[in-house]
């Protein structure tokens, strides 16, 4: 295999790739800005410019300096080369880099949102010159409110021209421009036209600077107090990658994670922004159950008990309908313990929102119409139990025929947005019906028993996408409190209609009773490894 070596550590690579793509596969760090593996390679930055000797065919491939430094992100490897980036010759253009992208830039850093993940800041500390050698007035840019979600900050840009690539290439709507030129250079909109793609976001992500900034995260947390958790998208069927950041139980933001098989380095607003339910004011935090025509406050002791006595006296059968927006564990515990109490439970998947139709971007990104994120693996989980299993308008036209036989009714919601139906709530009717949800809806306060449930930020599990791929996930935050997982409700429920002793939801041990087929299809998530840069001193 074809070898190059960059500071003196043999890389191995395949096919066609540049210098910093096969340094970065090797976690070597090289200096960039304007490089990003998403998008077109324009080598403007000039900050990874390198020393490279490479094989002279004309000297029988000897190898030989190549008389200028050359940019690692545009030069192609071969086998034999070797790059240097420590030189003196590349440190000093590195440094004369810093020192021009620093003349007009501002001393933001202790206000800005970027300081602690930004490019300029680190290399401006590793490689940079310690005093300034500018002495004339800096040249000022406004502040731009560019979009529903973007704030531009044009004193920090320093025209790595990202955004502009991104909204061209990947959204292809052209929204951003480089307007100007030399000094008076700057990123804008052209007029009339905001940055208002489903994708506009991630535009903040590119950038390296403080130039683009989230005005939903504008000044709410210093990112070094955030802690970060591998996540899948919670709110549609793509099964985006992200990671849920949070600190002292708060959700903050989301961020994309790399995945190029699934999302790239992208995720859309709608799922960026679409978390905010999970700190709703309006979330059910305490059990209810009907009495004397109203509901009222209740134990989780005395709902179990109700639900378990409720059921068994119904003279009929018991009907299950379980959301898409649940993972696949707990579909599994919940058609569990329905199947306890009757063999012969009817197994539903709750109502699949749509909207619209599939969109796919240029690079093969595609933005879903099925809001919610797990239909197929909550089916598959119920078919896995052995029984057939309904769409929610045909459990919903079963409960409105009366020789159904459906005494009883359970069903598990954990949407966003409103989603019991005026024929669900007529046709759950009289019966005695189980109502397992985050946010209060129509049914609420008819339902039997209500019982408070968690969101998929508050637990673990797994969602099957649209593409049929299984991806694992971990808990951001603890379960709001008054609330319960429903793989936690489901093994409780299962233990008074056992008899056995209660246990502890967690994911490895319903995945063992899932079977090896199940799990060999279960990706897990890359978790990071984040060390301190904190030294401490033995006293």
């Amino acid at each position: 295999m074809p070898t190059v070596t960059i500071n003196g550590t043999e890389c191995e690579f395949e096919g066609k790739k540049m210098i910093l793509q096969v340094a970065q596969e090797n976690n070597i760090e090289l200096p960039h800005y304007c490089y990003h593996p998403g998008l077109s390679i324009v080598a403007s930055c000039r900050i990874c410019l390198a020393e490279v000797e490479a094989p002279n065919p004309r000297d029988d491939n000897k190898l030989s300096f190549i008389p200028k430094l050359m940019p690692t992100c545009q030069t192609p490897v071969a086998d034999g080369m070797r790059v240097y980036t420590t030189t003196p010759k590349a440190t000093a253009n590195q440094k004369q880099v810093m020192e021009n992208l620093l003349i007009n830039h501002p001393l933001d850093c202790p206000v800005c949102d970027q300081a602690g993940e930004c490019k300029l800041q680190d290399y401006s500390f590793q490689i940079g010159r310690g005093e300034s050698r500018f002495e004339e007035d800096k040249i000022k840019q406004p502040v731009k409110d560019i979009g529903p979600h973007v704030k531009l900050y044009s004193d920090r840009c320093i025209m790595c021209t990202r955004c502009v690539r991104f909204t061209r290439e990947i959204t292809e709507t052209s929204e951003l421009a480089v307007f100007g030129r030399g000094s008076s250079e700057q990123i804008d909109v052209f007029p009339g036209i905001p940055l208002d793609n489903d994708l506009s976001a991630n535009v903040v992500d590119l950038c390296p600077v403080g130039a683009l900034l989230d005005k939903d995260f504008l000044f709410t947390q210093r990112v070094w107090f955030l802690s970060k958790t591998p996540s899948i998208d919670g709110l549609t069927a793509s099964g985006d990658n992200l990671s849920i950041e949070h600190n002292k139980g708060k959700v903050y933001r989301f961020k994309p994670r790399e995945n190029k098989d699934i999302n790239g380095w992208w995720i859309t607003d709608e799922v960026r922004y679409g978390w905010k339910f999970i700190h709703s004011e309006e979330r059910l935090a305490q059990p209810t159950r009907q009495q004397i025509g109203g509901s009222i406050k209740t134990d989780w002791d005395r709902a179990y008990q109700d639900i378990q006595q409720g059921i068994t006296q119904a003279d009929g059968k018991l009907a299950l309908m379980v959301s898409p927006m649940l993972s696949s564990e707990e579909a599994h515990l919940l058609g569990t313990w329905a199947k306890s109490i009757d063999p012969d439970a009817i197994l539903a998947v709750g109502p699949i929102p749509v909207e619209g139709e599939d969109r796919t971007f240029a690079n093969g990104y595609t933005i879903c119409a099925e809001k919610c994120p797990n239909s197929r693996g909550v089916r598959r989980a119920l078919e896995n139990l052995g029984s057939e299993v309904l769409d929610a308008d045909a459990l919903t036209a079963l409960l409105a025929d009366k020789k159904s036989g459906i005494a009883s009714i359970a069903l598990t919601g954990n949407y966003p947005q409103a989603w019991i139906s005026k024929e669900l709530s007529k046709a759950v009717g009289k019966r005695f019906s189980v109502l397992i949800d985050t946010l209060p809806n129509s049914l609420t306060p008819k339902a039997t028993i209500v019982l408070p449930s968690a969101s998929w930020a508050e637990k673990a599990g797994s969602f099957e996408n649209h593409r049929g791929q299984v991806q694992a996930f971990d808990a951001a935050v603890p379960v709001q409190e008054g609330a319960r997982p429903e793989g936690q409700i489901a093994l409780d429920l299962l233990a008074v209609s056992t008899g056995e002793p209660r246990s502890i939801f967690d994911v490895a041990t319903v995945r063992s009773q899932m079977g090896d087929d199940f799990n060999a299809t279960v990706v897990e998530p890359v978790r990071e490894v984040v060390e301190s840069e904190l030294q401490f001193v033995e006293l």
